[in-house]
């Protein structure tokens, strides 16, 4: 590979993560926006927008997890494929429908099809950042950290992409058990390297690790 493709090869992997960055920063800002103020004064008014601000709390954790994983999952990425750039494309339009589902989340206060509609909108971007990261690491850094990084994160999503599911049923019994689930997996994520972390390792690793 020449100087030159090495140079295109950056440029475009900084084009896709910029254009991400932006996309997320949008959603976030279309979150926020969601936050109206109540017309009458008090504590009761400020009280009785619980359910939105809950609504939007956790899925301000959810986009900033993805925003960080995938700024990291970026790191092993090497080339700028068609496979990369329409999984990419993919996961933005999945992130993108969390404002929806959020602010329907909220304004219906927990219902069970709110939930139901909010547990979806979680699964599918769980489910496109697992292609974006096959896609990568297909073609990415095939070195050991990488190949560790990639074995560690896929399981860990595939598990998270498990309780997502486990919480659509568990949402007919009470919608409340359905939000569990999904803050189970925004605490699954944010928690710092712990032993949690290291059951989606090899216990032995690969020679030369």
């Amino acid at each position: 590979m020449s100087e030159a493709d090495e140079i295109d090869r950056e440029d475009g992997l900084t084009r896709v993560e910029a254009f991400s960055d932006g996309v997320i920063a949008i959603i976030i800002t279309i979150m926020v926006l969601e936050l109206k103020t109540p017309v009458t004064e008090g504590l009761g008014a400020l009280w009785s927008l619980w359910p939105i601000f809950i609504a939007y709390v956790l899925s301000y954790a959810y986009v900033a997890i993805y925003w960080v994983n995938h700024h990291r999952l970026l790191g092993h990425a090497r080339l700028v494929t068609s496979g990369l750039l329409w999984s990419n494309m993919l996961l933005l339009f999945t992130l993108s429908l969390i404002p929806f589902s959020t602010a329907y989340l909220g304004e219906h206060h927990f219902s069970r099809e709110a939930t139901l509609l909010y547990l979806v909108t979680m699964l599918t971007p769980a489910l496109a950042y697992i292609l974006l990261q096959g896609r990568i690491a297909a073609t990415g850094a095939q070195n050991v950290a990488s190949r560790r990084y990639h074995k560690a994160s896929h399981r860990k999503g595939i598990a998270a992409s498990v309780v997502y599911a486990f919480g659509l049923p568990l949402t007919f019994l009470s919608p409340w058990l359905g939000i569990a689930c999904a803050a189970l997996v925004a605490v699954f994520w944010m928690l710092p390297w712990s032993v949690l972390d290291r059951l989606f390792l090899d216990r032995h690793p690969p020679a030369g690790s």
